[in-house]
């Protein structure tokens, strides 16, 4: 036993002589350059809705059947709108080709069940953001594309300032929606009653509206915003200065599928960010080639091999803003100055603007 201990005191003598007596050798540890090497990243070719997509050869989509500003389909019976360029944007980024979707228009009550039955790829249709959905859906919100939040649209002779003038109202809604809730929730909270006329669609509660089926209509904001535009009078009718909710839409794609969702993510970010780095559709292939931007060249696909980490080409980003545009130029034609919603970028305006917004996209790097 003697001989042991002495032989063990020996070896830790030892070791110590070796590192000049001062300290245990430490154990190597991995850099940060190791740690964030592609090789420590899962394979983007693990993702199984990509694959399906590039065989097939298009991004499935679903939109909304017909919300004007945000999915819709012109006389030419191609699709428009804010929801429909984002689901362009993606086709870009996968197949470089914009035009390379199919677009199905899915009812608010069915459109988690399309997403989650594989009948879609993606479901881009002024979809809001909540904690059960999220979690208890089997479904990821890949990004935040339009800030929004739920209000009320009333005609202007009823002289109406404040959603709490409200009371007793007939309030049309539609069926399966976060808004359904929320406007329960509000009147309430507040004490306040109300006869809901609830309807299956966009459509029909704008019908019902106008055709004095119910005194007032709530729904997010933008959606108000695009019935009003296509109203007989839109003159003669006003969104309330209220707003009872926080409505953040955007892009959903199946829970599964990590990789793809990252595609999707990034592609949002990559038109918020083309828009902070002053990229237009326009000016984006002279940028390629001439800007000396450390960012700018690296979303461009100019610098780094930041594409592969995705399973996509180099450019995919530089095709999403040259094909799509960058975030002001599809809010601007869709739902913006150009469009007959004219909406204000509010909460949608980049971080760092003079009248700062929510839009904010991590770095690219």
């Amino acid at each position: 036993m003697i001989r042991r201990l002495a032989l063990a005191g020996l070896a830790v003598l030892t070791l110590s002589a070796c590192d000049g007596g001062s300290k245990p050798v430490a154990t190597p540890v991995p850099s940060v350059k190791d740690a964030a090497s592609p090789a420590t990243h899962y394979k983007a070719s693990s993702s199984k809705v990509l694959s399906a997509v590039r065989k097939r050869g298009y991004v499935a989509c679903g939109v909304n059947p017909g919300l004007p500003g945000f999915a819709y389909p012109d006389f030419r019976g191609a699709w428009r709108g804010f929801d429909v360029d984002f689901c362009r944007a993606v086709a870009a980024a996968v197949l470089g080709d914009a035009d390379k979707v199919r677009f199905t228009p899915i009812s608010g009550p069915d459109r988690f069940g399309a997403l989650q039955r594989g009948e879609i790829d993606l479901l881009s249709r002024n979809t809001s953001w909540s904690f059960s959905r999220d979690a208890g859906l089997g479904l990821d919100f890949a990004a935040t594309t339009y800030f929004d939040g739920q209000g009320f649209l009333a005609p202007k002779a009823l002289g109406l300032t404040t959603a709490a003038e409200l009371s007793g109202a007939r309030i049309c809604v539609q069926s399966g929606t976060a808004s359904q809730d929320n406007l329960a929730d509000y009147f309430r909270a507040r004490g306040l009653t109300y006869k809901p006329v609830v309807v299956a669609t966009e459509a029909e509660a704008r019908k019902r509206y106008e055709n004095d089926g119910c005194d007032v209509f709530t729904a997010d904001i933008s959606a108000l915003a695009g019935s009003r535009s296509v109203l007989n009078n839109p003159g003669a009718h006003v969104i309330l200065p209220d707003v009872i909710s926080k409505e953040p839409l955007g892009p959903v794609v199946r829970q599964n599928d990590p990789v793809w969702a990252d595609i999707v993510r990034w592609t949002v970010y990559a038109t918020i960010l083309g828009e902070e780095l002053g990229l237009t559709s326009k000016t984006v292939v002279q940028a390629r080639e001439t800007s000396v931007d450390s960012q700018t060249r690296r979303l461009l696909g100019v610098d780094g091999d930041y594409g592969p980490l995705l399973g996509l080409n180099k450019d995919w980003a530089f095709q999403v803003i040259r094909q799509v545009g960058a975030y002001h130029e599809i809010f601007q034609r869709d739902v913006g100055s150009d469009s007959a919603l004219k909406l204000d970028r509010g909460l949608n305006a980049l971080w760092n603007a003079p009248k700062p917004g929510l839009l904010y996209a991590p770095p690219f790097r």
